[in-house]
């Protein structure tokens, strides 16, 4: 019994061990452009940390609409390390309010990370 026990232990030890994980964190996950005039190509740029301890990979970003285009750091983040997830919102024929997601998918703790764009556009 005790033998077992101590195989136990060790199998969980390394199971505990392998399980170091990177994790971003935004700075903000929510941008308020305001008022935009219509026709404008509205950009913000989420910076976030990996606070974690491992690398970490964004593997997707997915936005909800196809008015808003995602650009983001496509190289590993090692720890302590900075990245960013840009979206570029374009407003033409689109007067009025918006509130739009965009989903990091990434091997972090928290495998998908939403973050939002909203204001509203002034006709021309």
């Amino acid at each position: 019994m005790k033998k077992f026990l101590g195989i136990l232990a060790l199998i969980l030890g390394f199971a505990f061990q392998s399980n170091a994980q990177g994790s971003i964190k935004f700075k903000a996950e929510k941008h308020d452009f305001g008022k935009i005039k219509e026709g404008t190509q509205a950009s913000y740029s989420f910076e976030f940390t990996n606070t974690g301890k491992a690398p970490v990979v964004i593997s997707n970003v997915q936005p909800s609409c196809g008015c808003t285009t995602p650009e983001w750091s496509r190289e590993p983040i090692m720890p302590g390390k900075t990245g960013k997830v840009t979206a570029l919102y374009n407003s033409a024929g689109r007067p009025g309010n918006f509130n739009k997601t965009i989903t990091v998918v990434n091997n972090g703790e928290v495998s998908q990370i939403i973050l939002t764009i909203q204001g509203s556009v002034v006709p021309k």
